[in-house]
């Protein structure tokens, strides 16, 4: 979400069209330029099951002062009772005995799974053979993940599927880590996927919603940050 509450109502509001009540949030729900306030305020009291984001560890890790652009913002309109919530959501937990949930890899909450960094800036899918090394010790037949915005999904050799949903309220970001990249959903929708469990095992859709998304662009340049508004009207960092 980062912060984003309209693209949170929206997909919310779609969920519940379809008549689906299982939801599972995957992290990264404040950090940004944004409503962190709105957001949190949603999350907390919407029957979900969540999982800690990387972000979502630097505000209760980290003093404000050495946050970053995207925590510090949001950071201050936190209030206690908020950041106590936060410190009991955990880093990974297993949904109904039948799914394994992270937030980027089991093991790492910054680490990039389904997708690789060139040296160059080029974001490409990872190799099957790094993709299963990374899935080893997860019996669950569906395993989810988030972290890199970037809505996948990948069969493994043994038929676990590993599924990215995307990002409900981030479609482009800029990083250093592990080489100067730029992810880019494309267009400004909100992003979410629907698992299905069925005779030939589990399947993904994923979902565009679109929302108010020049809103919350409009948000970002008041706040400050330009870039996350170029994402946020357009799906793409300019």
């Amino acid at each position: 979400m980062h912060g984003n509450d309209l693209a949170l109502e929206a997909v919310l509001a779609d969920i519940r069209a379809r008549g689906i009540t299982e939801i599972v949030n995957l992290g990264d729900m404040v950090s940004g330029p944004l409503d962190a306030r709105r957001t949190m305020d949603a999350l907390m009291a919407l029957d979900a099951v969540h999982v800690l984001g990387n972000h979502d560890r630097y505000l209760i890790e980290r003093p404000p002062e050495k946050m970053g652009s995207w925590d510090r913002p949001a950071h201050a309109q936190l209030d206690p009772a908020h950041l106590d919530w936060l410190r009991a959501v955990p880093p990974t937990r297993v949904y109904r005995d039948q799914v394994f949930l992270c937030h980027a890899t089991p093991r790492h909450d910054e680490t990039y799974w389904l997708e690789t960094v060139l040296p160059d800036g080029t974001v490409r899918m990872a190799s099957l053979e790094a993709i299963e090394k990374a899935a080893e010790g997860i019996s669950q037949r569906l395993i989810l993940c988030a972290h890199t915005h970037i809505a996948r999904a990948v069969r493994l050799s043994d038929g676990r599927m590993i599924v990215n949903p995307g990002s409900v309220g981030c479609p482009g970001f800029r990083d250093t880590h592990p080489f100067p990249h730029i992810v880019e959903a494309g267009t400004p929708d909100a992003r979410y996927a629907i698992l299905e469990s069925g005779d030939g095992g589990w399947q993904a859709t994923f979902c565009h919603v679109p929302y108010d998304h020049e809103a919350m662009a409009a948000l970002a340049r008041r706040n400050g940050n330009t870039e996350f508004a170029s994402a946020l009207a357009t799906g793409w960092i300019r």
